[in-house]
């Protein structure tokens, strides 16, 4: 599977400069321009040629999806439409995708990084077209899936190596240079050792998302990251990510957890039902839901009642009865105030309001 997912067919004999020993550079070039033989002292001349890239086209969107569709079993009794004219340009930087399951954001997760071809439409990754130039937008490409699974004999720096050789590392001293640095900023130097398949929760997806950088991507697509994490766990993984997307690379945060898309992302979209629902802003979104949200003070018996009526938010114990928080237009019949609205107070607006999901579903 990881083979699948990183570039590792650039490194070709034919590419090779001839230089003079002193020309050499000692480290590998993080450009996308062409890398030539180097020079290590430890090593000797190492082997890793980069083969001539694209220059990379950095308009004002980074990923642009026109008209993409996608239909499991085409033609049969079981046909189903999973995603249906999603149009979405999506910019540098943290961008985040939310919705339900069934919304249709793992299909396009699959799409996204060359697993799956759209049934219609046109997907363009940096300028290069999916459907022609595969091979070079997964080079470009590092993927965390929701399901990120590791080798059991390999210890933690073991299979980082072995993410950096599939990635084309293949001088010896610098890989084990960059696995060391990567390895310590996602905070796993100290457990190098320990064998990947032992780590916390927390751990394996930081080594998840440390596979998925080792070899420098413009575009990271992460599926559930946070999905299982302690909460210390989950601010330390937003906080990696955010720092990572301040390098001109794109992130697509794909979530159904509403506070990490409002804690990290400046631009994001909601699907549903294989459609993008919405597109701009968290903090559009939020002006959405102001003067929708309500907080009431009920008794046991009227708790019931209200959780009929409106779309609850949260429940509180206070003294003898609850502490309620609703979104709605209005409020009738019940000692209601107005509440300032977060975005998870605004999704569930949309949901109901919007697209009447919420009490559906």
């Amino acid at each position: 599977m990881i083979a699948a997912l990183f570039g590792i067919d650039y490194f070709f004999k034919e590419n090779i400069e001839a230089q003079k020993p002193e020309d050499f550079p000692r480290d590998m070039e993080k450009s996308h321009g062409k890398i030539r033989l180097y020079r290590n002292h430890n090593d000797g001349f190492c082997f890793g040629v980069k083969k001539e890239k694209k220059e990379l086209s950095q308009g004002k969107e980074s990923i642009k999806l026109e008209h993409v569709g996608y239909t499991y079993n085409p033609g049969s009794a079981y046909e189903m439409h999973a995603l249906k004219d999603v149009n979405l340009e999506i910019p540098a930087g943290m961008f985040g995708l939310l919705g339900p399951n069934g919304a249709g954001k793992s299909t396009l997760m699959r799409i996204l990084v060359a697993l799956m071809e759209p049934t219609s439409g046109q997907v363009e990754i940096c300028g290069y077209d999916l459907m022609k130039q595969r091979k070079e937008i997964r080079g470009i490409l590092g993927y965390l899936p929701q399901d990120f699974r590791f080798f059991a004999k390999y210890k933690t720096y073991e299979f980082l190596d072995y993410a950096a050789r599939l990635s084309g590392m293949n001088c010896k001293s610098l890989r084990k240079n960059a696995v060391d640095e990567m390895l310590e900023n996602v905070g796993l130097f100290d457990v190098r050792d320990r064998y990947a398949n032992k780590l916390s929760g927390g751990m394996k997806r930081r080594l998840g998302i440390a596979q998925a950088l080792i070899h420098h991507p413009k575009v990271i697509i992460v599926d559930e990251p946070t999905t299982g994490l302690d909460p210390e766990e989950r601010i330390r993984f937003r906080n990696l990510l955010s720092e990572v997307s301040e390098n001109d690379v794109t992130i697509i945060l794909s979530t159904h957890i509403v506070g990490d898309i409002s804690s990290t992302c400046n631009c994001m979209a909601l699907m549903n039902k294989g459609e993008v629902s919405f597109y701009g802003s968290p903090q559009d979104m939020l002006r959405q839901a102001e003067g929708k949200v309500w907080r009431i003070r009920v008794t046991s018996d009227e708790l019931h009642e209200v959780d009929k009526l409106y779309p609850v938010i949260s429940t509180i114990p206070s003294g003898t009865g609850w502490e309620v928080q609703v979104v709605a237009d209005e409020v009738q019949g019940y000692d209601a105030e107005s509440y300032p609205p977060n975005l998870e107070h605004a999704y569930v607006y949309y949901m109901e309001n919007k697209l009447n999901r919420w009490r559906n579903d």
